[in-house]
């Protein structure tokens, strides 16, 4: 038999039929046994249930909505079903994806003859906003074909003709004046984001969306399947999407496009898939379940409809798949007036209906009448409540979930005890704008010495068992990393090739040398150590500088931060721009040449806040380097600023920026990083990153923190992928990294430890390895390599100054983070301690620039006098100043 999740085509293109078995009796009944009894089902049970029918069918939805009311009653919302008064915007119509059942979209030449731009103006825009506002609609709907001026020259002039440098640059403006103008709240739906598309469109729009559709492959991959040609439909391009969106916490709505030619298994798949990122990063807050309807003028048009025993089955099955907590919505204007069966299979909310505009999506169905809803749906036994684009759950949840420049706007429109609407506010627009002064100086500001003195007040922050993510889904994911794992291979080969010339070693080589123990460790960093000598001679650098770390305020969710704080955790702070300027002048007065910069991602940090920190800098002490600003903190302040990061960085090097660390790193795997961190940069965006501060002539450090959940392996693509960059880099005579960094992982109160997931940080043999193998494998692109004494101690720092290492770092003066993590080796070294360490290398010593050069006589002087570290390291007391 053909499967009715998977009609026959009657004409055109379309997917090949799939014929299987239908489910047995004893099946069936075992499947609805388990939903009945609230047992977790399995995808080859769902397949089953998404084919009840008849009494069966009645039975499974009967689960399904005590499932349902279950969590209504949790929620503290029982007998209430939802929806959003909102106004469909079609930003464009144009496209660069051809989905075979699509009339959404158009093409240039038929916009041009009906007398339409290729993108909706803004005074179009607003006029549809504003009709909206006055019949008291709160949602703006902005939906959009994916990255049209990437197909369409007419797209990319439209946009260049009106200052934008993308689609998305266009959707944020928009999403802007809607704020300002309308007081409407804008829920975006602009196709595939990139995860710093994300960034860009977070602090503009409280909620976004894109819809999954299905996870089928082959849908997408054979001619003549509906997603045949459209690259952006690609099940692996949207799964991605959703964990972006996870990462970032951003409420996200998506679901399911049903009897598009999948087959039962795949539909079920799809529904574990949404299950999986939800559970991982709670960030879905809302599951469509939509029926596929054939259109006329379509490739699709001979299709059968989804029949509406398909859609209450996956509504169903959906609803015991996803939980009592999901929301889950199926569009009311496309079931043709059967609201009761929907409501009766467990569905909660009736999506977004508009009083002012049609369903552009689907034109042809026009949106029942609010009054309608509200008598159906109490016919059903429930009350119709609205509520706002972004749900209740995540308006209660509040940081990280919402922008703080959303605030204003999301009180004016809700109810505060229920996070619904107000269904009795004006709909006004409000300024959206930057904090006009940024934030004053909180909280422990003498955490840079008091976590020597009084420790971190408790192990971890309150927020623990909901920041990061799920704790389950990690575990599972992190197994692997657990124990590091060993491999034989022939290590003396390695270690002559290495001898010899170590840029002809293989990655099956490098990677027997990177498990090397005992005897061939030994000579290992043997090898690593004559070849350090080569290159850059015996002495062993160092620097006089300053960390001044402004805030730990960060919401970020890096599971192996224990120095981020939320703003009312009795371990948080920030500083003011005065307070970071006297800190920087401190550190001058007693030989330093550099301070080196980096914070938290605090919410309330205005974009420009980074210029004003050089810039403080600069003023006070003209000559301080300011090695400043990791490459998540750049992104964040381009996004803030709605500047690209070259724009960015180009302005904060005018501001005083003289280098950046090339912290932020990690791991260069997002296998790994992705267990690391939920919502920091993925991979590609830090190197573009690196790669265009280099461009700009602003020169980075390398890093990589290891001993975690990665294995050797990572370690080696991770040293592939720097060496990569800066080869490209000099031979476009483009100087690029200053050295490479160590950064071993400090485990005692890092979250991906306390959660039992992570390594108690790496062995020594790791250290040992890591340090030689970067020696060998980064050469001859990256002569300098670093040690950490802040994570591996005076004796552990020797060790590696005789394993390849030829640099101490600096004096630092304060050390926060790795104080924080559980870090036991002090927050500063003076001139002599560093020397020290240098001496029990056998090694002799002298100072350096931020860039490996000479230092000032004038600073060595200054240094000698001090001993490179401060008389008396106390917090700057009764100065508010100007803040960030």
């Amino acid at each position: 038999m053909t499967s009715s999740a998977q009609p026959p085509q009657a004409e055109g293109p379309g997917p090949a039929p799939q014929s299987f078995a239908a489910p047995t009796a004893n099946s069936m009944r075992r499947a609805l046994k388990r939903a009945r009894d609230g047992v977790a089902l399995d995808v080859a049970e769902a397949a089953v249930l998404l084919q009840a029918r008849g009494a069966d069918l009645a039975d499974l939805t009967a689960s399904a909505a005590r499932v349902r009311d279950a969590g209504l009653a949790a929620a503290g919302r029982p007998g209430v079903i939802t929806y959003s008064k909102s106004v469909f915007i079609p930003l464009t119509r144009l496209c660069r994806d051809k989905c075979h059942y699509c009339t959404f979209v158009t093409v240039p030449g038929k916009l041009r003859r009906a007398g339409h731009g290729m993108f909706m103006s803004p005074d179009e825009v607003l006029d549809i906003a504003r009709k909206g506002a006055e019949l008291g609609c709160k949602e703006a709907l902005i939906t959009l074909g994916d990255k049209p001026e990437d197909r369409w020259p007419e797209a990319r002039e439209w946009l260049d003709a009106h200052g934008y440098d993308d689609t998305i640059a266009y959707v944020r403006a928009m999403s802007i004046r809607i704020l300002e103008e309308t007081g409407l709240l804008p829920h975006l739906n602009p196709g595939v984001l990139s995860w710093t598309d994300f960034q860009r469109l977070k602090p503009v729009a409280p909620s976004m969306g894109m819809m999954l559709e299905t996870t089928a492959t082959r849908l997408w991959s054979e001619p003549g399947g509906p997603h045949h040609g459209s690259p952006d439909k690609e099940p692996a391009v949207r799964l991605r999407v959703l964990e972006d969106a996870g990462r970032s916490s951003v409420p996200f709505t998506s679901g399911l496009l049903i009897g598009i030619g999948e087959t039962y298994e795949e539909r079920a798949d799809s529904l574990f898939a949404l299950r999986r990122i939800a559970r991982s990063y709670h960030g879905i807050q809302e599951l469509i379940i939509q029926n596929f309807r054939a259109k006329p003028d379509t490739a699709m048009r001979g299709m059968p409809d989804a029949e509406l025993d398909d859609l209450v089955a996956t509504v169903a099955v959906a609803r015991h798949i996803m939980g009592p907590a999901a929301c889950l919505q199926a569009p009311p204007n496309l079931v043709a007036g059967e609201y009761a069966r929907l409501i009766g299979a467990g569905i909660d909310d009736w999506g977004g209906v508009s009083p002012v505009t049609i369903d552009h999506v689907n034109p042809e169905r026009p949106w029942p009448r609010i009054e309608e809803l509200a008598d159906r749906s109490k016919e059903a036994g429930f009350s119709l409540r609205e509520r706002l684009c972004i749900y209740p759950e995540f308006v209660q949840r509040g940081e990280p979930w919402l922008d703080p420049r959303l605030l204003p706007h999301l009180r004016a429109l809700a109810d505060p005890e229920t996070g619904l609407a107000n269904e009795a506010a004006e709909v006004r627009g409000l300024p959206w704008q930057e904090p006009d002064e940024g934030f004053e100086a909180s909280g422990r500001t003498d955490l840079h010495h008091t976590i020597d003195t009084e420790g971190r007040t408790s192990d971890r922050r309150e927020d623990f068992d909901s920041v990061y993510g799920d704790w389950g889904a990690l575990r599972e994911a992190a197994a692997p990393g657990m124990v590091p794992s060993r491999i034989d291979a022939d290590v003396r080969h390695a270690l002559a090739v290495a001898a010899d010339d170590p840029t002809k070693l293989t990655d099956a080589e490098a990677l027997a040398l990177l498990h090397a123990d005992g005897e061939a460790l030994d000579a290992l960093c043997h090898v690593a150590d004559e070849l350090r000598k080569s290159v850059v001679g015996d002495e062993v650098t160092y620097i006089v500088t300053r960390n001044i770390n402004f805030t730990n305020v960060c919401y970020t969710g890096c599971r192996f931060c224990a120095f981020a704080q939320r703003r009312t955790d009795a371990d948080a702070y920030t500083l003011s721009l005065s307070q970071v300027a006297d800190r920087a002048e401190q550190a001058w007065e007693v030989g330093a040449v550099e301070v080196c910069m980096q914070g938290g991602i605090h919410p309330d940090l205005p974009g420009t806040a980074y210029f004003d920190i050089a810039k403080a800098v600069k003023e006070r002490v003209p000559g301080m380097h300011v090695h400043a600003f990791s490459p998540m903190e750049v992104v964040n302040g381009a996004t803030r600023t709605g500047q690209s990061i070259r724009e960015w960085l180009t302005a904060a090097k005018e501001a005083g920026l003289d280098s950046i660390p090339g912290t932020a790193a990690e791991i260069l795997d997002d296998e790994v990083r992705w267990i690391l961190t939920k919502g920091k940069l993925p991979t590609a965006t830090w190197i573009e990153v690196v790669k265009t501060a280099h461009e700009l002539g602003i020169r980075s450090s390398s890093t990589m923190m290891y001993g975690h959940v990665d294995q050797p392996r990572h370690w080696l693509g991770h040293f592939r992928t720097l060496a990569g960059i800066q080869q490209a880099a000099l031979s476009n005579n483009v100087a690029g990294f200053t050295e490479f960094v160590t950064l071993p992982f400090i485990h005692t109160n890092a979250p991906v430890y306390l959660a039992g997931i992570a390594r108690p940080g790496p062995t020594t043999r790791d250290n040992r390895a890591v340090t030689a193998m970067a020696r060998l494998l980064l050469h001859p692109h990256i002569p300098n390599i670093q040690t950490s004494w802040v994570k591996l101690g005076t004796e552990g720092a020797a060790e590696m100054l005789r394993s390849g290492a030829n640099d101490l770092g600096g004096t630092l003066m304060e050390e926060t983070i790795s104080r924080m993590a559980g870090s036991s080796y002090g927050s500063y070294k003076s001139v002599k301690d560093l020397i020290a360490v240098a001496d029990a290398a056998g090694r002799p010593s002298r100072p350096r620039t931020t860039l490996y050069g000479e230092v000032p006589e004038e600073r060595v002087a200054a240094s000698r006098a001090s001993d490179g570290h401060l008389p008396e390291l106390l917090p700057v007391v009764g100065d508010q100043g100007s803040a960030l």
